[in-house]
């Protein structure tokens, strides 16, 4: 009896690993007229009117661009702002389509040609499916010039928007203030 306890100890302990840290792949594409780190690194946030109305919801999602922003040497400073941040975050819910099948949906043998059956099997409907989007728009104050432009996407199951959504705009600077041209895919972890 006492030889299974270390097997099953060590089990233990590497699932618990396995379900500590989960990743979030995100298709990011970033435009910038930076050539280097911003001379003067602080920002105020603008609202669109649509933005305006959400209120308490569009401060959340400020909130987790600010700690981003915060990572690449950006700090808010109402009173004396040298750029202007404009921020966004949208899911949409999305239901994996018709044809998706795996292991385990519905009957059938190796002859159907809709992934894999094993014989009879419990129909139950998938996850749903969830598409986010974040952006970020950097403008000088004063003239209003565009100088960075960024935008991730990510689609997952988990449900938790903030911890989502504060990775992708992690995701979304990823080498700031000069990053990459073209699309690229950034992934981040993040606990559970």
């Amino acid at each position: 009896m006492k030889w299974i306890t270390l097997p099953l100890l060590c089990a233990a302990l590497w699932l618990t690993g396995c379900a500590s840290t989960r990743l979030v792949d995100s298709d990011v594409q970033s435009f910038s007229q930076l050539a280097g780190p911003p001379p003067q690194p602080t920002y105020s946030f603008e609202r669109l009117p649509s933005q305006q109305a959400l209120g308490a919801q569009q401060s959340a999602v400020e909130e987790q661009a600010r700690l981003a922003l915060s990572k690449v040497g950006l700090r808010q400073d109402d009173a004396a702002p040298f750029y202007r941040v404009q921020v966004h975050a949208r899911t949409d819910r999305q239901a994996y389509p018709e044809y998706w099948d795996g292991p385990g949906w519905g009957w059938g043998g190796w002859g159907s040609g809709r992934g894999f059956y094993g014989g009879l099997s419990m129909r139950f409907p998938p996850p749903t499916l969830y598409r986010r989007e974040v952006g970020l728009i950097l403008r000088e104050a004063a003239s209003g010039t565009v100088v960075y432009e960024t935008h991730a996407v990510h689609e997952g199951v988990w449900t938790d928007n903030p911890s989502v959504f504060a990775t992708m705009f992690d995701a979304a600077l990823n080498g700031f203030p000069t990053p990459p041209q073209g699309q690229r895919r950034v992934v981040l972890e993040i606990p559970r």
